[in-house]
Parts: C-alpha cells; structure tokens; sequence
C-alpha cells in the first residue's frame, strides 16, 4: 500500500469538494491486505498534518468496529467483509505501542479499536497485549504509563458486566498487572501534578471497572483490598492545590484533581453498597461484609465527615463527590455499628448540609428566571436523579428519620422553627417545605404529626399559593402532591387544596409552577376520590391548559396527567376529545421535528403516544368518536411506518389495535397494506407486536378479511416469513397461534389455503424445536384443522412419509403439554373429531389404550383451568367490591392486623370462587389457604400458570355464547359410540384402570351439570323461569282404589 497515495485521499476526505471522490476510493482499496496497518502507520506518523492523521484514526476506528472479526455468511448473501489475520496480527502488534505514543487527540479513536480487538481477540489470539501493558508499566519511564492504562481500562471493561465464569482470562491477567498497578499508584500518590493526578484517575477508573460487579476474592486478598481502601482514603482527604479551585465553579468538576476524588468515593461507596453491608449482601459476601464493616467503615465515616465539616464552612466541594459521599452515609444508617458513630453529627448534618442543599438556591433562581423550560427538564430529569446532591440529601433525610429513633422528631423541630420564625426567608421556607414533603410517608405513619397535618397545610402550604415568589407556589404544589394519599379529615381541606391547584394550573403566570400543579392534581385524583367532583367543572379547561403545557415544555410527567385525566372524565371530554387528539398529535410531530437523537424527546413521544392509546381506549365504547379521531391518529401511525422510526412501531401498533378492536374501516384495511409492507421490508422482529392488531384483522371483520384474497396470503406470507427464518421461538408460537385462529375464526371458509396453512405448521415441526410452547402450538395447528376438516387435513399429511402416524404419537406423547382452557378444550375437539372419523388413520387403532387416558388427562386439566378462572373473576369482585373501603391510616398498622385480614381475604377468595364455580357447572372443592413458613420447599404439587400467553387471542371457540361445550361434545361422542360402533367403543375402553373408569363417570357427570348450569343461564337471561299454572286440589283421598 503506497502511504503517500493514502496519505492525500484522507486528505482530500477534509475538503468538502472532493470528500464524496476521496471516499468511493477509499471504499474501493480499504480491502486490499495491507491497508489497514498502512492506515495506523499514517495515523502515527509525527511528520503528518494532525488533521489528516485524525481522518486516519476515525477512518481506522471504523474498520476495525465493523470489519475485525470474521462473520459466517448468511443465506444467499456474499461473505461479510473482514480485515485479513495476517493485516490484524500486525495490528495486534503495534496497537498498544500506537496508544502509548499516540497524541491526546488521536488516542481516543485508538482505545475504541483495542476496546473491538480485545472483544473478538483475547485471550485466544491476543494474550501479548497483557506482556505489552506490564512491560510498560515496569518501565521506570512515565511517558508510557498514560497509554499502557489506558489500553488496561479496555482489557478490563471488556469483563466489567461479565458473569464470575467467563472472567477468568482477565483475572488470569489482573494477577500479573494487578499489583504492578497498584504499585504504580503509591509510587505517584505523592505527586500532585496535573499528570500524576491524572494518571491516579486512570488507576482508580480500572480499579472501580474490576470490581464494580463482582468483587474476586481470589484475586484481591484482604491485604490486597486493605491497600486500594487506603488508597482511596488518602485520595479523598489529601486537599486539593489552590489551582484546583481558581476556575469558575462549572468547570472545576473537570479537572483531575476533582476526578480523582469523585472516582475514590466511587470505589468507597461500591464497596460498602454491594460488599460491604451485612444482611444486604449475596451469601458469597457475608463473611467479608462483616470484616468490611469492622475494619473499613469506622476509619472511612471520619474521612467523609471532615469532609462534610469542611463543606459546612464553606469550602466547594464538586456535586458528584458530595453526591456520594452523601450516599455512604446513608448506607451507614442501616447498620448499627455505623450509626454509632453516625448519629452524634447526624443533627449538624441535616441542619447545615442537608437543608441547605434542599433550600431554592441562587443556581435555581438564575435557571427559572432565565430558561424555565430548562428549570423544568432538569427538575423532572430522572437521569438527574442518578447524579444530583440534592436527591441524595433528600434520601439520607428519609432514611435517617424512618430508620433511626429521635432523628424525624429532631428533623421537625428544625423544620418547624423555621417555617415559624417570620425572619425566615423565601428559599429558607422552601427548603423547611422541601424536607416536610420528602418525609410525607413517614409523617403518614405517626399519629401524633398525621392528626396535625391539616393545620400545617392551612397556616404553612396554602398561604404559599399567593407568595410573590414562582418558586414557593411551586413548592406549595410540590409538597400537596407528596402529602396526596393524606386522608383529609376535613372535607373543606381538601376543596382548598383542589382549587388552589387549578388556580395555580390555569392563571399562574410561571410555567413551573403549572408543571408542578398539574402534577399534583393527578396525585390527588389518584388517591383522594372526593376531590373528582372539585375537578370536574373546570375539567375541560384544565385539558386544554395542559395540552398547551404538554407542546410548550413537551414534559413526559404531565403528558401522564392528561392521560389520568381523560381515564376519570371520559364522558365529559368526550366533546374535545378530537381537539385533544389533534393537539397531542401536533406536539407529537414537534418532538420529532425537533431532536430525534435525544433519549428525553424519545419518552416524551412514547408518553404523547400512550395518552394517545389512552384517549382510544376509554373512547372505545363510543362509536361516533372513534370513527373522527381514527383521521388524526392515522396521521401519526402512516407517519412513524412510513418513515420507519422503529423506536415507536410498538406504541403505533398499539394504536392500531385500538382502531381495529371493534370495527375495521377502509382506511384501516389501507393500514393493513402498509402494516404487510413495513412487515415485509424490515419488520420480522415487530411481529409479536404486530400479533394483536392482525388478530383483530382476522377476527373482528372476517367477512371483510376474506372478500379479498390478498389479505389472507399476506397473514400466510408473514407467518411463513417467522416460521422459516430464525426468528426465535417465541415469535414462531405467535405465527403459529395466528395460523390456528384462521382455520377456527373461517370455518369451512378457506378451503384453498387451508393445505398451505397445514404445510407450514407441519413443515416446522420436522425442523429442530427446542421448546414445548412451539412445539404444542404447531401442533394446535393441524388439530385446529382436524377440527376444520378432517379429511383435508389427512390428504395433506399422507403427502408427508410417515408424518400422519408421528403427528398422532407426538399429540398423544404431549397431552400434559396443552395448557389453559382453549389448548385444552380444542384438544378434546380434536380428539373426539379423531375417533369418530369413518377412515380413521391406520396408526390410531394401534394407539387406541392411550386415547381415552390422554382425554382424561386433558379434562383433569379443564377442570383446575376452569377452577383458577373462576377464582380469578372472584378476586377481581373482591377487589372491587373493597375499593374505597379502607379507613383510618392510609399505610397498613402492624404486622398481626395484616395476617388477620389476609386470612379472612383469602377465605372470602374462597367462597366467591366456590359459587362462582357452581355458575359456571364446575365443583371446585379446593379451598385457598395461605402459604406456611414451614412448607419445606415440596415442589411436587406445583401447577404452572392455568393460562397460557396466547391464550388472549381468542376464537369462535372462546366466546362465552359458544354453543360447542367440550364436555358435552365428549359424552355424546362416547355413548354414541358405544351405540354404534361398540366393537371400537371397547377398543377405547378396554384397558382403562378402575380409576379411570370412576373419572369418566365423573366427566360424564360434569357434562350434565355444565349443560343444566348453561340452561338455566339461557332462561334467566330470556326472563326467567315460567311455571305452567294448575289448580291446587282442594282435598285428597289416600289409599284411593286405583281407576281400572
């Protein structure tokens, strides 16, 4: 490969005239076997522009990610690719000198390409890597430390998530490098220069990588783990030069200095969290966490306290390192030991850190009065969350005053003074309030503070609502939706709050302090019923106020309020309902106009998309509306399939479902066309969600589904597509569920297709199935078309050797296979259709002795399924009969109340779902108790789940006006038979043991009280029962001589 040639095509990639050119040649050479070193020989040449040295590395970074490892060609398709070994063992021997050498600028492209070779390489093909990075590490000379962990921090990321049994390569090599990094530490740790701190930082980030999952107790010993611990230590408590806080607050976070410190408390806080917290730890860790908590926490809760001593008066302390020097001070609350020496600083701390930090700030004040669009992302950022010292201040207040005794009355009294002391200022007020709020579920509990809190709403919440101040209106908000689940003692309480909350959410002038509202009004919708009818006047203004909120600050938070909204005031927003579709429709647009990378826009489309869902299916009853706002949801769904934003094809086709659940119009059968395309074109991996919506197709309109030919063959092509390519077999029991509902949903209807459907199903199961779910369902299939018609079904099967009698055997070996009501039921559809065929397959009078027992079996089955049916139904009853019963305290009181109740729960449970089974013609005799400790883990009596997933797609078979009863079905099928074809009835019969006999007594029993129970249901809905009136005999003669 000629370098100078290479060198002017990256070149000429820079300028924008003859990039397009420099490229398509690039693209034409990048194949040839030596132009990937040549690519690294220019990336590292000194004498070259910096700017075409960086195209090399981009360009190089690239290949290596897409072209290192070798790929197995796929059906039909040309070989991938792959950068030949004889180019990568030279790579390989040069990357890490490359990293090592290599300017700041270029490194970072390099890393990623060890980060890829070490992924496909190591330890097979690449174990120098680990001598490469030791030799460097020994060396006396500093200049190639940098590099050398640099290219560490790779090896070691590539284990970080990996589980204990495939890290031992890189234990095996932490061995060696282990100590040697170690020893680079303490040699440097002294050295307060830029470069020494940032080569701490780099030891520490591998450090935290190694053990952040996993901690090898074979590799670091204690003696070894006591060393990094004081490591750590010494970096935390070391002060930082006057350099490190010369830049302006934003920007010192960023220097190595204060890297360092954030990256050691990382390590302290992991090790105490995950290893170091007895009772909380894995059982592997139990031991350690014990000498953990004895020997470490003591000497490091000293360190982090002088630390907070330190903030306390004043000195900057970076977010992150208060952050988690906050959160290992509330995992020391959990642990007496700790807490000891916790607790006598614990008041100082609340009153000087932890108030503080919850207070309104200056930063606060300049964002909201500035960019409250950006106040409110970053307030309602859960990501935020993760990172911010005011959520761990609130966390540790929490924890402390619900776990610790005396600290919630010590936290009040503070709170108290200063929400009654009239010098107090606003963002003093503010932060009394903010910790009142993160302490709403604890209050709740104790009576003494929950008797009082409806004065501490009217004299220190409410007032707020008319401060000057946008901030304390908000906080005013912010505390009522905490203090929601509050039960109001006084009914004008609440009224006040209600309308204080729909005041601030349509007059106020200060957008935060709407988002706050707002949310705070679904809090108490939620959980205050009482306050619905308050809402409800203004609840078509208050949609409208949050729809404009929604566009203007596209907040994922109060797009949920609108949907709680529309689920409790249905009726009345039934009138705007289009007007509300087409707004959120609007904004839906806008979020994807405007950033489509971002994670942020991308949850609050889902959130618009599921408001939207939601409009739908609380409209859904409603006819007239569904037909105006299917045009403006269409535009939405057209919208995201054409331009194949895959991120909400399962949000679109959600919405799809909806707009086909009761009825299909033209412009939905338009969708099922693209539906097909998008399928077709990229979409095999949607299928599952796809399942819904094209079993609505099938189903809801059949007549409509096969008026045209094409739609029928789309459904088969797409369950081809998943039944024959390797889709997983989750996907393939979908498929094969939806070539089931065909034949049962268009009975006698497809006779055409009917062979292409069976061939498909039948083909499948003479490939490998590795699961039963697939295996059952392919079965289901060919029953279904037993079912459909026999006689097709066979002529295609014995086109197959052999397969008849295999598919017979296999159905019969699988019978405990069949799960739930409908796979059983059409199981003994099937049966019963097999054994009263007049040409009954030759295999089946050789399999006769397991026929009768198989239906046995399978009716065993119907019988628990129709029984967990019948409790299900019951606890939903139960559950609704209870709502908005429950009185006193909204969290339950002790632990002996709580079993009471559970107890009697559990056997009013039981009587429901008794009567509910007598309904239905089913004896349940079981009686539900609750579990016992002492159970001695006898799994012998487990059942699985009673209904199977696929079991929601429902058929003709599945509706509750079904007239085919499959107990009915089977008892006039035996004593058919046994009138009829006697010979064949003893040949079912004749080997069945004296239990089998009394359990098809039993079935047959069933039968008539099944029959009898579904009558009488028959009659009670046609208006009763009618009694032919007689004359009652005024006298009787007994013994009267009978009439000759």
């Amino acid at each position: 490969m000629e370098i100078r040639k290479l060198i002017d095509l990256l070149r000429a990639t820079i300028d924008p005239n003859q990039r397009q050119q420099a490229e398509a040649q690039l693209e034409q050479i990048h194949k040839i076997i030596g132009f990937a070193p040549s690519l690294l020989q220019v990336v590292m040449m000194g004498d070259c522009d910096m700017p075409v040295r960086q195209a090399g590395a981009i360009y190089l970074k690239n290949l290596i990610s897409q072209s290192w490892q070798d790929r197995e060609v796929e059906g039909g398709q040309q070989l991938p690719f792959a950068i030949h070994e004889q180019d990568r063992a030279l790579i390989r021997d040069s990357i890490v000198d490359a990293v090592v050498h290599a300017p700041d600028l270029i490194r970072t492209q390099l890393c990623t390409c060890v980060n890829n070779m070490v992924k496909h390489d190591f330890p097979g093909r690449w174990t120098q890597i680990v001598d490469k990075i030791s030799i460097y590490l020994s060396n006396p000379d500093p200049s190639g430390w940098h590099g050398a962990l640099l290219c560490l921090y790779q090896l070691v990321k590539n284990f970080e998530y990996k589980k204990a049994d495939e890290r031992g390569p890189l234990h095996e090599a932490m061995n060696l490098l282990l100590p040697q990094l170690y020893q680079l530490i303490v040699r440097i740790l002294p050295d307060a220069s830029d470069q020494s701190v940032l080569l701490q930082k780099e030891g520490l980030k591998i450090y935290f990588a190694l053990t952040q999952y996993m901690l090898p107790l074979d590799l670091i010993t204690k003696e070894a783990f006591a060393q990094w611990m004081e490591v750590c230590r010494q970096v935390v408590e070391r002060p930082v030069p006057p350099a490190a806080l010369q830049p302006d607050e934003d920007e010192r976070p960023d220097l190595p200095w204060w890297k360092c410190k954030k990256w050691a408390l990382h390590i302290l806080y992991r090790m105490f969290e995950r290893y170091g917290s007895p009772g909380l730890v894995t059982k592997e860790y139990n031991e350690f966490a014990e000498w953990y908590l004895q020997t470490f926490s003591a000497g490091v809760l000293e360190v982090l306290l002088r630390q907070l001593d330190g903030y306390r008066s004043g000195h900057w302390i970076p977010p992150r390192v208060l952050q988690q020097t906050l959160n290992y001070l509330n995992q020391a609350v959990s642990h007496a030991y700790t807490w000891r020496i916790l607790k006598p600083h614990m008041p100082a701390i609340i009153q000087d850190v932890l108030f503080p930090l919850m207070s309104y700030s200056p930063e606060d004040h300049e964002l909201w009065t500035v960019d409250p669009h950006e106040y409110i992302r970053v307030k309602f950022d859960v990501f935020e969350d993760f990172v911010s010292p005011v959520t761990a201040a609130q966390t540790l207040l929490h924890s402390s005053c619900k776990k610790r005794k005396d600290m919630l009355q010590k936290a009040m009294a503070m709170v108290t003074q200063v929400l009654t002391n009239p010098a107090s200022e606003a963002p003093q007020k503010d932060g009394a309030l903010h910790m009142v709020g993160s302490l709403a579920d604890v209050l709740l509990r104790k009576k003494v503070y929950r008797d009082q809190l409806d004065q501490l709403f009217i004299k220190y919440v409410y007032p707020e609502f008319s401060n000057e101040r946008g901030h304390m209106r908000a906080r005013a908000c912010w505390v009522l939706h905490y203090f929601a689940e509050f039960p109001f003692r006084q009914e004008n309480v609440l009224m006040e709050a209600v309308n204080l909350m729909v005041r601030a959410l349509l007059h106020d002038t200060d957008l935060p302090v709407k988002v706050e509202a707002a949310i705070a009004l679904q809090s108490l919708l939620n959980y205050q019923e009482k306050s619905q009818k308050y809402i409800e006047p203004q609840v078509k203004q208050i949609a409208h106020e949050l729809l404009t909120i929604i566009r203007e600050t596209e907040n994922e938070d109060v797009t949920g309020v609108m949907q709680k909204l529309v689920c409790v005031y249905t009726q009345q927003l039934a009138p705007i309902a289009v007007e509300i579709c087409q707004h959120l429709t609007t904004t839906f647009n806008q979020v994807l106009d405007t950033d489509e990378g971002s994670d942020e826009k991308a949850i609050t489309a889902m959130g618009l998309l599921n408001t939207i869902e939601t409009l739908l299916t609380v409209m859904e009853e409603q006819p007239e509306i569904m037909m105006l706002l299917e045009p403006t949801v269409l535009q939405v769904v057209v919208h995201v399939l054409q331009n194949e934003v895959k991120e909400f094809y399962e949000e679109v086709l959600a919405l799809i479902y909806d707009l086909t659940s009761k009825h299909i119009s033209h412009d939905m059968w338009k969708v099922f066309e693209l539906l097909y395309q998008v399928f077709m074109k990229n979409g095999l991996d949607h299928f599952t969600d796809m399942m819904p919506a094209l079993h609505n197709y099938i189903t809801i309109d059949t007549v409509a589904f096969l008026s045209n030919e094409q739609r029928l063959l789309a459904i088969y092509n797409m369950c081809k597509e998943v039944l024959n390519n390797d889709c997983g077999e989750d996907a393939e029991s979908h498929a094969a569920k939806l070539l089931e509902v065909i034949l049962l949903q268009c009975q006698n209807k497809v006779d055409q297709a009917a062979p292409l459907l069976i061939e498909l199903a039948a083909s499948r199961l003479l490939r490998e199935v590795k699961t039963s779910e697939l295996r059952t369902m392919c079965l289901q299939v060919l029953i279904a078309a037993l079912y459909y018609n026999p006689v097709l079904l066979f002529s295609v099967l014995e086109k197959m050797p052999n397969f008849t009698e295999n598919f017979i055997k296999q159905w019969l070996h699988d019978t405990d296979c069949f799960l739930g009501i409908h796979d059983r039921k059409l199981c003994v559809l099937g049966l019963c259709t097999l054994i009263t065929m007049d040409n009954k397959p030759n295999c089946l009078v050789e399999m006769v002795p397991r026929v009768i027992p198989s239906l046995i079996l399978l009716f065993d089955g119907l019988k628990r399924a129709y029984a967990a049916k019948a409790q299900e139904q019951a606890e939903e009853e139960e559950s609704d009969s209870s709502d908005g019963e429950i009185e006193g305290e909204v969290l339950s009181s002790d632990e002996d109340e709580i079993d009471e109740q559970g107890q009697e729960y559990l056997e009013n449970i039981s009587r429901r779902a008794l009567s509910a089974g007598q309904t239905a013609g089913m004896a349940i005799t079981g009686t539900i108790n609750d579990i016992e400790d002492d159970s001695d883990d006898d799994d012998s009596d487990f059942e699985p789940n009673e209904e199977t997933m696929l079991e929601a797609y429902t058929t003709p078979l599945d509706e509750e006006t079904c007239p085919v009863d499959e107990y009915d079905v089977f008892k006039e099928v035996m004593t058919r038979l046994e009138r009829v074809q006697p010979d064949w009835y003893n040949a079912l019969t004749a080997n069945l043991t004296e239990q089998q006999k009394k359990n098809l007594l039993d079935i047959c029993v069933l039968a008539d009280q099944r029959k009898a129970a579904k009558e009488s249901k028959r009659i009670e809905q046609s208006g009763g029962f009618m009694f032919t009136h007689h004359e009652v005999p005024t006298s009787f003669k007994f013994g009267a001589p009978k009439p000759s």
